[in-house]
């Protein structure tokens, strides 16, 4: 599974990484995380083509900063155009925790729950994790 990483997020991903790799999962998993950048995607890219994107590569959007403001606010476009077959948008509650270990750690658990899981967490829109 790939996470398409939202830009205010690209400094954790080694962390992720780390502790997929500590707790021995990327032996047993495939989970990449791809930020913005590497998907081809300006830090201004809008929700909308943002999550089509995500949708059209087969990318979970893993956040912690996509708002409800506006025509094109990623929770607008959820509600839009969000299908059975959707992958969801996964959003991190409090940034602000993601320099305490712990909350790291549970945030890295909720996500591979949601990879073993992804065919019941399709459709669902957004989940927000830890």
């Amino acid at each position: 599974m790939i996470f398409l990483v939202d830009y205010n997020l690209d400094g954790y991903t080694p962390v992720f990484l780390g502790i997929l790799t500590k707790l021995g999962w990327l032996d047993l998993l495939s989970i990449r995380f791809i930020t913005l950048k590497e998907a081809g995607l300006s830090m201004d890219t809008s929700d909308r083509i943002l999550w089509r994107f995500a949708q059209s590569n087969k990318m979970i959007i893993l956040t912690a900063n996509r708002n409800m403001k506006g025509k094109d606010s990623l929770e607008q476009v959820i509600r839009e155009e969000n299908t059975t077959a959707s992958l969801p948008v996964v959003t991190i509650g409090a940034l602000d925790r993601l320099d305490e270990f712990n909350y790291r750690e549970q945030c890295v658990d909720r996500m591979i729950e949601i990879v073993l899981d992804i065919e019941n967490y399709k459709g669902v829109g957004r989940l927000f994790i830890p």
